[in-house]
């Protein structure tokens, strides 16, 4: 494991006292507090965790002078003393190290959710619509607002297509890891001879972007706009109030009719563009970066088979990480979601961390 120098946690323990020193100056400029709040919040947690690690290495080293101790009672009470230290300090110098990683820029970010039938005709569509429920239930949970943005309901229920944003804290860092293919394999409500059948839905969870984040060209864009239909092909509006938005440099193509009125429509149709847009520039970025090292738990490529449910069984797989539970009513309720997500993020630090080992 990757592990911090004394010298790393002097440093950050020095920029902590010296941030809240600017802090208390008199006559700060509004903005510059700003600043140095925001900077304040994001270095207090590490160097709490930056504080612990070095109380206890220092324990660490007292206690093995103290093992050397004539006296036999304090010889007794140092090294039993020292078998705590040493299970808890590893435990405490990962914490550090991971708090440390590089962040993804995204990781605090709202997110735009993408959920879309695959093979399996109308059974693909209810596992859609039972995936969509699953994700809109674990927001619920973690205190996120959940909010449709466009839907594309199928015949018998589920969705053909849903779009969705999920804002709140931490939303990209938890939910990033559920991109690609969700394989389900159950006996279809529909099916009289008991068969199990396979189908498979896809998952895109992609940062939501800000205008600041990606700046569009109105000269960039073409913008049609029709009249919505609803399923089967029969007219929902007498209006042209739909709206189609081709952002010409990269081909991007978004569509949005769920609303009566184009405004809205036209306002729904961006935010979903520019997120991805956004997306289409971290991907060319993380392209070039030179040396970039693929994580083990998976690159969010949508085509990629990533995790596969069986009914006739209980249990829920994630393939990435080798991981099944039994227990799949309580994930696809969203309350069982948790174990998973915790262990794919667990699995991406423990990842990471080895690449920071091999690069030393």
């Amino acid at each position: 494991m990757a592990t911090v120098s004394d010298e790393r946690i002097a440093s950050i323990l020095a920029k902590k006292e010296d941030l809240g020193s600017a802090m208390a100056a008199p006559d700060l400029d509004p903005q510059e507090f700003v600043r140095l709040s925001k900077e304040y919040a994001e270095i207090e947690p590490v160097a709490e965790v930056a504080r612990e690690v070095q109380e206890l290495r220092s324990e660490k080293a007292s206690l093995k002078e103290m093992v050397g101790d004539d006296d036999p009672e304090m010889r007794a009470m140092a090294e039993e003393e020292l078998v705590s230290v040493n299970k808890a300090l590893p435990l405490v110098e990962r914490k550090l190290a991971v708090q440390l990683l590089p962040k993804d820029d995204a990781d605090d970010k709202p997110a735009m959710l993408e959920v879309r039938a695959g093979t399996g005709g109308d059974e693909a569509a209810l596992f859609a619509g039972d995936l969509l429920r699953m994700y809109q239930r674990f927001a619920e949970l973690e205190g996120w607002r959940f909010e449709m943005i466009s839907a594309s309901a199928s015949d018998v229920g589920g969705y053909k297509e849903a779009v969705a944003s999920v804002q709140g804290k931490g939303v990209f860092a938890k939910l990033k890891f559920e991109s690609g293919v969700h394989r389900v394999q159950r006996v279809p409500a529909t099916e009289s001879g008991g068969r199990i059948h396979t189908s498979a839905a896809t998952v895109a969870v992609l940062p939501e972007a800000e205008e600041v984040d990606v700046q569009i060209d109105e000269k960039d864009l073409r913008i049609d706009v029709f009249r919505a239909s609803g399923p089967g092909g029969q007219s929902v509006n007498t209006t042209d109030s739909a709206v189609r938005i081709t952002h010409i440099p990269t081909g991007i193509v978004v569509s949005q009719q769920d609303e009566k009125s184009q405004h809205k429509n036209k306002a729904k149709a961006l935010k979903v563009l520019r997120t991805r847009l956004y997306e289409h520039e971290r991907a060319i970025a993380d392209a070039e970066r030179s040396g970039a090292r693929k994580s083990m738990v998976g690159s969010g490529d949508r085509s990629e088979r990533i995790r596969t449910y069986n009914f006739p069984q209980g249990r829920v797989t994630d393939h990435r990480i080798n991981l099944t539970l039994h227990k799949l009513d309580a994930i696809l309720e969203g309350s069982g979601l948790e174990e998973l997500v915790e262990a794919l993020i667990g699995e991406d630090e423990a990842q990471r961390l080895a690449g920071l080992e091999d690069e030393a």
